[in-house]
């Protein structure tokens, strides 16, 4: 077998292999013979059609078969041998697959790529540091007071946080829109649900009354047709009502499954939770912000099968999330575009984080492990069929160790890097990633 490798752009490798006449016609015969064992063919005893014949009828069909074995196999033989290691699947083409004739075939395909990491101990990380402060516990109490809040009529013009009840329609150049009109739609004032204007436009109106409003929709607007297009609209008030808190009571602890019925047994409860989030959200932005260090100071090519591929992951785990796991839509609907950027960052840090596993030769560490699955389990009320549902699922488990190993990772980069730290509030640190980048350039637009 002959192998020649081309480089063509890139991590574009293209492949010629050159495979014997023999042993493809070997392999050809063979089956050929195996198969005149057992064919039945009008005007012949079983077992005794001639080769001829059955070479005549199974041939091509047999030969095809062959040949697509022998791609497989050599394809295989001519990786080790060259000592490639493909990032996908390869694109196969036959230059020459006729009989009597060596059997060559193209195999082009992405590798990957050769990292030589670049030295960590230039890199500045800032380590936030945040606790639960007792007015954060009083804020998260009166957010879920708001959740479990109820309504009721109020006598009076509407203020903000009140919920309305409205009909209305919208213009644009006199004209009603598609879309624009709705009835006795219940709308709380400040939740910001409608367009910029349409909310404060209410405040201060009674029920019976009709306001006129003048707006316009955002240049961002989803809809094509109204980006930037100023409108009014047609609003008749149905109904002000006012939010009422539920009182701090057993009835009310009962609803998020305390077990101490009591207000300090709650806000204990309560607080344990924001500090879980806490420590969560603070390891989530320290790993993003190391993983991110990492990416810039070492710039690689990443192929774009692990990219396309994970492009396909992000579709159905978009698809899953805002229609529901057994939603029956096609992922491919949604644009590629939409994740590209997101797969490419994702597949860079995954090839990184092998690559410094593999220079500091990192093992799992399975305390670790252990201590990660028992704090996940503490969440739920059988914290011990968890973990031995963890402990005997691999898939699920094997999950958590590539947690951990991750965990490891950016245990070892900071190790070598200029690490400060940062006082923050709760607020803050349990801020997304995606609102802080929001709100920056937010800023940057005002200054």
């Amino acid at each position: 077998m002959q192998v020649s490798v081309e480089t063509t752009s890139g991590l574009e490798r293209q492949m010629t292999v050159t495979v014997p006449a023999e042993r493809v016609d070997q392999d050809v015969n063979s089956r050929i013979q195996q198969t005149a064992r057992t064919a039945r063919i009008d005007g012949f005893r079983p077992g005794k059609v001639p080769v001829k014949v059955i070479k005549r009828r199974y041939g091509p069909g047999i030969r095809e078969e062959v040949l697509g074995q022998v791609v497989q196999e050599s394809f295989y033989e001519a990786l080790q041998q060259e000592e490639l290691m493909p990032a996908g699947g390869p694109s196969i083409e036959f230059k020459n697959d006729k009989e009597g004739e060596d059997f060559q075939f193209v195999a082009t395909f992405e590798v990957y790529p050769q990292v030589e990491l670049a030295d960590y101990s230039s890199a500045e990380i800032t380590k936030l540091k945040a606790e639960v402060q007792d007015a954060d516990l009083d804020q998260m109490i009166e957010t879920l007071r708001k959740q479990q809040a109820g309504w009721e009529a109020a006598d009076r013009a509407a203020a903000e946080g009140d919920r309305v009840k409205i009909d209305f329609e919208g213009f644009i150049d006199g004209e009603a829109f598609d879309g624009g009109k709705g009835e006795n739609m219940e709308l709380v004032l400040g939740s910001g649900t409608m367009i910029p204007g349409f909310e404060d436009g209410l405040v201060g109106a009674e029920a019976g009354a009709e306001v006129e409003l003048n707006v316009a929709f955002p240049e961002e607007y989803h809809a094509e047709n109204l980006k930037g297009k100023p409108a009014t609209f047609k609003v008749k008030v149905n109904a002000v009502e006012a939010q009422v808190l539920p009182e701090l009571d057993e009835a009310f602890f009962e609803k998020f499954g305390i077990e101490e019925n009591t207000l300090d047994g709650f806000k204990a409860e309560v607080r344990k939770n924001m500090e879980r989030e806490l420590a969560q959200s603070l390891k989530m932005k320290l790993k993003d912000q190391v993983f991110g260090k990492l990416v810039e100071i070492n710039e690689i090519d990443v192929p774009s099968a692990l990219v396309d591929g994970e492009i396909d992951n992000l579709r159905r785990q978009a698809i899953q999330q805002f229609a529901g796991p057994n939603a029956d839509l096609d992922p491919n609907m949604l644009p590629k575009e939409m994740f590209e950027e997101q797969a490419k960052r994702r597949v860079t840090v995954g090839l990184l984080i092998q690559e410094v596993i593999k220079a500091n030769e990192i093992k799992v560490d399975e305390d670790r492990v252990r201590s990660t699955v028992e704090e996940m389990a503490e969440t739920y009320q059988e914290p011990q069929q968890v973990i031995d549902w963890y402990y005997g699922n691999k898939e699920m488990l094997s999950q958590i160790e590539n947690l951990v190993l991750e965990d490891q990772v950016v245990d070892q980069l900071l190790a070598s890097a200029k690490v400060s730290e940062e006082e923050v509030s709760y607020e803050e640190a349990i801020k997304p990633a995606q609102q802080e980048t929001a709100e920056e350039s937010a800023e940057g637009e005002d200054a």
